[in-house]
């Protein structure tokens, strides 16, 4: 099959400023401009949501960029019917671009006569005729297998490795990993090893959902700075007490760095309030302004890795050579250098 001129990317509504990111970037790598496809996205006054694509689509390979994040029902209406349209459009191959990929914590049945939520909104986006998921930081693995096409799933680690040792360069004997759980001590030893640091844990106990009981660190934080990775920040609980346990700990400083800034209800405030110095974010979900205000929030990009995804994707080239600090360094043209 003869391989077409461009990748092109179309973008719906969730996540705008990332979607523009990524253009400009494969546009500054390929020496040509890369647009998005003019596009109308919109609801009716009862809130359906309609699509019309103003370019020809016929027999081209496209990407549609779109996070499942809030409101989680309506951007996955959104990239469903986008799907349909450019299905029915006579479309080559179409790629979901989800940075996010909501309704991940529904993966598993926890109790009787539970959904399994995440493999139904699979199902949903293989019928639409989505034939391969780009995503990042999925927050269950197993995932993947819920889907029958492609899942190529990047990870923050490297691009937060990079971040840690800029920004810690002075003091990088000090840093400490943390996991905030049990559950993820696999993504903060994988973080450990790229900057070659000691990983600790703290162990929490649940009485009921939403509502930390105890917190207990394991592993010795006394004078280090303590750095907590995980892959979801929602409302910002677990992760402020967790701050708060290590500082009583004999911490040094504690800081976060989590992929998907959810950041809903209380969150912000919370963040702003806590016992941590700072909260590192990649942009996989647009940022509010009361994010993009708050004084120990920053947000990492994450168009440099997706811009090089999409074009190994295109190409036929691999997707896991992003995973390497070797590959990643030169994709962000020094910024951490």
């Amino acid at each position: 099959m003869p391989q077409l001129e461009e990748p092109k990317i179309i973008s719906g509504n969730s996540n705008t400023t990332l979607a523009k990111a990524i253009a400009r970037r494969m546009s500054m790598h390929r020496g040509m401009n890369v647009g998005l496809v003019d596009t109308r996205v919109e609801r009716f006054n009862d809130g359906e949501i309609f699509v019309e694509v103003f370019e020809n689509v016929r027999g081209e390979d496209m990407f549609i960029l779109q996070s499942t994040s809030n409101p989680a029902n309506d951007n996955l209406m959104e990239l469903l019917i986008m799907a349909d349209a450019l299905r029915r459009s006579s479309a080559q191959r179409i790629t979901a671009v989800i940075p996010y990929f909501g309704y991940a914590r529904q993966d598993r049945r926890t109790k009787a006569r539970t959904p399994i939520s995440a493999k139904l909104v699979a199902n949903m986006m293989v019928t639409a005729g989505i034939e391969r998921v780009l995503t990042m930081d999925l927050h269950a693995a197993q995932i993947q297998g819920f889907f029958d096409i492609p899942v190529d799933n990047l990870y923050a680690s490297p691009i937060f490795a990079l971040d840690i040792k800029h920004a810690f360069k002075k003091n990088l004997n000090e840093v400490m990993v943390v996991s905030p759980d049990v559950g993820g001590v696999a993504r903060a030893r994988e973080l450990a090893q790229r900057i070659g640091a000691p990983l600790s844990i703290v162990d929490k106990r649940r009485e009921k959902p939403g509502e930390v009981a105890e917190m207990t660190v394991i592993g010795d934080v006394k004078d280090k700075v303590c750095i907590v990775v995980d892959d979801i920040v929602d409302t910002a609980g677990t992760l402020c007490k967790g701050a708060e346990t290590l500082m009583n700990a004999g911490a040094k400083e504690v800081h976060a760095y989590i992929t998907h800034g959810v950041l809903s209800g209380p969150a912000i405030e919370r963040v702003t309030s806590s016992a941590m110095k700072s909260l590192v974010v990649t942009d996989t979900i647009e940022a509010s302004v009361a994010t993009l205000k708050a004084k120990n929030i920053r947000i990492v990009p994450t168009a440099p890795m997706f811009a090089q995804a999409i074009q190994n994707i295109w190409h036929g080239t691999s997707v896991s050579s992003l995973f390497s600090h070797e590959t990643l360094e030169p994709i962000y043209d020094g910024m951490y250098g």
